[in-house]
């Protein structure tokens, strides 16, 4: 295990899905030009932050908005592509049945399963989707796959990176579900503590 490991999560950018407001799972969308333009500005931030880029480990989700935002990631920190790692582990929530859908049609076909949960926890009663628990084991599996590397850079989603980061900050279910999953911030992993990262971070004023 690597002391003082540094871990920098990033979501994908604004895409076409989400601008329509379905839920996405593990559908793909492209990004629009504001996604695009999201993380160009998360990967120019993240260049000041990195120093060599070489002495860095690039993982993606292998979803393609992901990979997307991973090309304009690697190209403005130069490193290359081809060596980003593809993790399945780091895909998005499986959301099952639900997924393409918005919230008022899954209120509309489903309104049973929309009992007795609450605007954070209500997509993991997905019909075919995963449980909480089960995204929560394969991303704790992800966390301990990769402590003997220093320097991580990942490239996910938002509810997975709320739950990565709830799991690597021992928050509890409900804490880690109300995380920030904004697309023009990211996120410093280090020592057990999540920092937020944005324009309005001081080194970027």
């Amino acid at each position: 295990m690597v002391l003082n490991q540094i871990i920098y999560l990033l979501r994908h950018g604004e895409t076409i899905l989400n601008t329509q407001g379905r839920y996405q799972g593990q559908l793909d969308s492209p990004l629009t030009e504001v996604g695009m333009e999201q993380v160009q500005q998360n990967a120019d931030m993240l260049k000041n932050l990195i120093g060599n880029p070489q002495q860095w480990k690039v993982v993606s989700s292998p979803l393609g908005r992901a990979l997307q935002s991973a090309e304009i990631i690697c190209h403005t920190i130069g490193y290359d592509f081809n060596k980003v790692e593809k993790d399945a582990r780091l895909a998005e929530v499986a959301v099952g049945d639900w997924a393409g859908l918005t919230t008022k049609e899954i209120e509309h076909g489903w309104p049973a399963l929309l009992e007795n949960t609450d605007h954070y926890n209500w997509y993991f009663n997905a019909p075919n989707g995963e449980s909480y628990d089960e995204v929560v084991a394969r991303l704790t599996n992800w966390l301990e796959s990769i402590q003997d590397e220093a320097n991580v850079i990942v490239i996910s989603h938002g509810l997975t990176g709320r739950i990565l980061r709830g799991i690597y900050a021992g928050l509890a279910k409900e804490n880690a579900l109300k995380l920030d999953v904004s697309q023009d911030v990211f996120f410093k992993l280090t020592q057990k503590e999540i920092q937020n990262i944005s324009l309005a971070f001081d080194d970027f004023y």
